[in-house]
């Protein structure tokens, strides 16, 4: 009787496999099925029996109770059924992706009120047994038929971790016998549970479904991150990205300090674990959108990233990276800007840059371009970098303004110098100055620096607008904008007279930092107020002074080495820096060749200089000796111009370190040329030594033939030693053929030109 019953409910199974199944199983591998369920007969040396335990294991495990009484004989059938669907599972081939995680993480069964079979299903034998699913049947409720009606022993998990931990409540143990107990529920409980064995997601609408949580809903009802935790410690849902979330949105609201101290509060949190090890849990069955804001509200939390949980995270990610859509590549590429180097960081960045290749014409959104261009980071390949420059030329149609602007800092994060990108960028800029954020107006400027991409049309019309609105700028983002001014060598002297009245209305708001860095900026571009000026560097000087007792060494000497080269000497602060013990400490700490060459400055200002301090020396080592090499074509030049090499001499080293590129001697009205053989003591007094300097781009400021600080204290002392001083530019110079370049040089050289020291525009 009982063979016949298990015959019928095959024969049903069967029919219901093939109504859903185009490629069922036949029917003798039906009754192969039929004949191992009543007699315990296995065989595991016909392989065409594996396609049949692939599609239909699953049913049978569900009815095999059902179609046999429960009493020791049968036990022992089912048994044999289990045994032989594990061994059938040797027979099966092992996913590379679903081997044992060395981390110790596995996949559990999670519970919710939108549960769906479809998005959650195990797959059993899709792709051989799973780690932790391959005790699904060993695991399985044992079940009693009743008037009609099923009744369970009870349901074990199929995940494989410490039942005593989160989301696991009850222990399971294996008896003597083979069957399962669960721990406090007896055999009189288990009647009452009715279970209608032909939907497979009954058995999970019997179980308690928490409500999923809304990470936004969580992070208006809490004011701190422990409140999320208390929240998840008393009713934990799927998925635990949620709580993750909550948090950074949370953290992001709040100030730094109180962001400093709830994060070490979330560390010390008891529900904390049990978050990260559920997050790790679920990390495999999360969706994959879900997965990458785990890992990025995770890192912005401030969770170091050598724990277990983000490099758990890492690697599922690095498996899953296929599921990658557009909004996916720009979420990963925002995590991983913000990630340290490691190594499964890296590998993830090489997935990553392999899969922009591949999908970069495919993308569609202006912002995940620029999101995917600024993570592929420096050291990306170069027809990686042009392939995303030809994608974004091709949507600069399509950029908005907020686009253009973080343009910018997109191309200085790939070191990619497009003058294309950024010439089309800083006309909207331009265009768009006013009202712009200060940091985004800083962010320009600095990824300006770093590609070495200089516009004067885009700094003039930022240096105007900070002018203008004078007022609305704190003192220290005035002195910000004019620091990154001076490392693009422009001088906008609009907004730095507008900065030298305040220092002359308010010396008092000045700190030792902003009185440092307002006279490297002046000095290094050498920008002198027509009418302020004297009163500008007084009040500096006091400032200063009022600083003395608490000032560095280094900054002290920084301060009095631009005062020098603005040709201005404040004797509180040059008396405190010559002192024996600070000299000492420049000599021996610190940046030492930096501080050897200002004291150098120093001591060379003081002697040339008008000073009190002329007869003062402060015995410093030797610098090096800079190997100089005379521009040729500009020897050349003289050669043919002045009939031989015998008048002028190449390459003249001169007292305090400093050297021309040639020396010509004239008379007093330049007319006349000397050979240095024929010069005499009756020639000397009517002689005029003149200095030819072939000089670079880089000592004027951006576009004019303003000096930068250094250039014109130099031609300063050169004029004291009896110099006059004529300046050649060596990018004319070598633009002009030979002809013309002696022409240019004589035009300089018997003119009466006067060297400039105020604005002169190219």
């Amino acid at each position: 009787m009982a063979s016949t019953v298990a015959e019928n409910r095959c024969f049903l199974t069967y029919k219901r496999i093939r109504n859903t199944s185009p490629d069922a199983p036949l029917e003798a591998e039906l009754s192969w099925l039929r004949l191992c369920v009543v007699t315990g007969f296995c065989s595991k040396d016909s392989p065409q029996h594996v396609l049949f335990f692939r599609k239909t294991a699953t049913c049978v495990a569900s009815w095999v109770f059902e179609s046999v009484p429960i009493d020791s004989r049968m036990n022992s059938k089912a048994r044999s059924l289990l045994w032989t669907i594990r061994r059938f599972s040797t027979l099966l081939p092992r996913s590379r992706a679903l081997r044992i995680d060395p981390l110790g993480t596995c996949r559990p069964e999670v519970i919710h009120s939108k549960w769906n079979p479809r998005n959650h299903r195990l797959n059993v034998f899709d792709e051989g047994l799973q780690p932790s699913v391959r005790y699904l049947f060993q695991d399985i409720f044992i079940s009693k038929s009743v008037d009609g009606c099923i009744q369970t022993k009870g349901i074990s998990h199929s995940a494989v971790f410490k039942p005593d931990r989160l989301l696991c409540p009850r222990r399971l143990s294996f008896d003597a016998k083979h069957s399962f107990v669960s721990d406090g529920t007896s055999d009189h409980d288990l009647k009452k549970i009715n279970f209608h064995h032909t939907s497979s997601e009954d058995v999970f609408t019997k179980k308690v479904r928490p409500t999923p949580v809304n990470y936004k809903k969580l992070a208006q009802e809490c004011n701190s991150l422990s409140d999320v935790l208390d929240t998840f410690s008393k009713a934990p849902t799927f998925p635990g990205s949620n709580y993750f979330l909550a948090m950074w949105i949370i953290a992001k609201r709040i100030s730094e300090d109180k962001r400093r101290f709830e994060r070490q509060l979330m560390f010390s949190h008891p529900a904390f674990n049990q978050l990260c090890e559920q997050m790790m849990r679920e990390a495999k069955i999360m969706h994959y959108d879900h997965l990458l804001f785990s890992l990025n509200a995770i890192v912005k939390l401030g969770i170091p990233q050598n724990t277990l949980m983000v490099q758990t995270l890492l690697r599922t990610i690095q498996e899953r990276i296929n599921e990658c859509d557009e909004r996916c590549l720009s979420i990963l590429s925002t995590a991983l800007v913000s990630m340290e180097p490691c190594m499964n960081v890296n590998a993830l960045r090489a997935g990553l840059r392999i899969l922009v290749d591949q999908q970069v014409w495919n993308i569609k959104h202006v912002f995940t371009l620029q999101t995917v261009m600024k993570c592929i980071g420096k050291d990306a390949p170069s027809a990686l970098k042009k392939k995303l420059e030809m994608k974004a030329l091709k949507e600069l149609g399509r950029f908005s303004i907020l686009n253009s602007q973080h343009m910018f800092e997109v191309l200085a994060a790939m070191d990619l110098r497009s003058v294309v990108l950024l010439n089309e960028c800083s006309k909207v800029v331009i265009d768009n100055v006013h009202g712009c954020p200060f940091k985004v107006l800083i962010s320009i400027l600095q990824s300006c620096r770093d590609l070495r991409y200089q516009n004067e049309d885009l700094f003039k019309s930022i240096a105007e607008y900070v002018a203008t609105t004078f007022d609305i700028w704190k003192l220290k983002q005035v002195i910000f904008f004019l620091l990154l001014f001076e490392s693009l060598g422009f001088r906008p002297p609009g907004l730095m007279d507008k900065l030298m009245e305040k220092v002359v209305q308010e010396p008092g708001s000045l700190n030792v930092k902003n009185i440092v860095s307002i006279l490297h900026v002046y000095s290094s571009l050498n920008h002198v107020h027509k009418i302020h000026n004297r009163e500008f560097l007084e009040a500096l000087a006091s400032a200063l002074t009022g600083c003395l007792h608490h000032i560095s060494s280094e900054s002290l000497l920084n301060a009095v080495h631009s005062f020098c080269m603005m040709n201005y000497f404040p004797l509180a602060p040059i008396n405190q820096l010559i002192k024996e013990n600070i000299i000492n400490e420049l000599l021996t700490s610190g940046d030492t060749e930096k501080n050897i060459h200002k004291l150098h400055v120093l001591n060379t200002c003081l002697k040339l200089d008008e000073s009190t301090y002329k007869s003062m020396h402060i015995p410093l080592p030797q610098l090096p000796l800079s190997a100089s090499q005379p521009n040729e074509k500009l020897a050349e030049v003289l050669s043919r111009l002045l009939e031989g090499e015998g008048r002028f001499s190449r390459n003249v080293p001169l007292p305090h370190n400093y050297h021309i590129d040639f020396e010509i001697r004239m008379d007093t009205n330049r007319t006349q040329v000397f050979s240095f053989s024929d010069v005499d003591a009756s020639s000397a007094t009517n002689m005029q030594r003149v200095a030819v300097l072939c000089v670079p781009k880089s000592v004027y400021c951006l576009n004019s033939c303003h000096p930068r600080g250094l250039m014109a204290m130099k031609i300063r002392h050169l004029n004291v030693m009896g110099f006059h001083v004529i300046l050649i530019h060596n990018w004319e110079l070598k633009k002009l053929k030979m002809e013309d370049a002696v022409t240019f040089v004589r035009k300089k050289i018997y003119s009466d030109e006067v060297l400039p020291t105020a604005d002169t525009t190219v």
